[in-house]
């Protein structure tokens, strides 16, 4: 009886120590991923222009537009101009005359490439222009980094869930192990193609705020100042009403709201003591 048992309990042992192999091996794959991805978030921590890298990204992005919507050794009546088109001002954010281009005699897809990079060189030129050099640098830091640190989260989940139903791979004679090595390098390289299409995409919607953008905004964040003024004085904060305000009355403009003591009420018809409303802005 006690041999009996001995052998069953190596038995157990002997399966719980090759079920942390494995455990320890398919979180190796994880850890390779972890290390490169780390890696790439340290050097563009580190990097004081990143131009360079944010462009080569847009240009992988162009040409794999033209390869879907003009794949090599095809004729111009085989291309998809119009789901270019779409494409461009959805990746990119540029309305370019790319049913022009294509109509042209002797273009391929080659030199639409070239046209939409150069393109979209000279539009992220005007926006560093507009933005100032170290601004734009700031922002491009800042989108990718973000970026990678969105793409790595919805990753980690996707291989979690893969972790969990890749065993049953098992049951059709594969190894569970080596099906998680091929999909996860798989999942690893569209995260990737995904993350270039996502910073383009983002930078490429990058503008600086109008005049009327930023008074919008300053005006805004006064509004909210003084509800956390009045919010603090235990008030609740008043909206103003148009029709009881003072004639004449702009929001905007001190020198419309008369000369009210700090006991009055306030001009802009909210009903509070003009001390506690936009008395508080003076």
């Amino acid at each position: 009886m006690n041999k009996s048992l001995e052998r069953a309990q190596a038995k157990v042992e002997g399966r719980n120590f090759d079920m942390r192999k494995n455990v320890l091996k398919f979180d190796d794959v994880m850890n390779d991923q972890r290390k490169v991805i780390f890696g790439q978030r340290r050097e563009i921590m580190a990097a004081a222009d990143l131009s360079e890298i944010v462009g080569d990204m847009r240009h992988e992005v162009i040409d794999e537009l033209i390869d879907t919507y003009m794949p090599p050794k095809t004729y111009a009546e085989q291309w998809d101009v119009e789901g270019l088109h779409a494409a461009v001002l959805e990746k990119l954010s540029m309305d370019a005359p790319v049913a022009d281009w294509a109509a042209e005699e002797g273009v391929d897809d080659e030199q639409m490439a070239e046209r939409l990079s150069e393109a979209s060189d000279q539009m992220m030129a005007e926006k560093t222009e507009a933005f100032g050099p170290e601004s734009m640098r700031n922002i491009e830091k800042q989108v990718l980094l973000q970026a990678i640190d969105a793409k790595w989260r919805e990753h980690l989940l996707t291989l979690e869930h893969l972790r969990s139903v890749v065993g049953f791979r098992g049951y059709a004679q594969r190894d569970p192990l080596n099906e998680y090595k091929n999909e996860s390098f798989q999942l690893f390289e569209t995260m990737l193609d995904t993350l270039r299409e996502d910073v383009t995409t983002q930078l490429s919607r990058v503008r600086p705020m109008t005049d009327e953008e930023q008074q919008k905004m300053l005006s805004e964040m006064a509004a909210r100042q003084l509800a956390m003024q009045q919010m603090a004085l235990g008030e609740s904060p008043a909206k103003a009403n148009p029709e009881d305000a003072a004639p004449g009355f702009v929001e905007d403009d001190p020198q419309t709201w008369g000369n009210p003591s700090r006991n009055d009420k306030c001009p802009c018809g909210s009903g509070k003591k003009f001390k506690h409303c936009h008395g508080r802005l003076n």
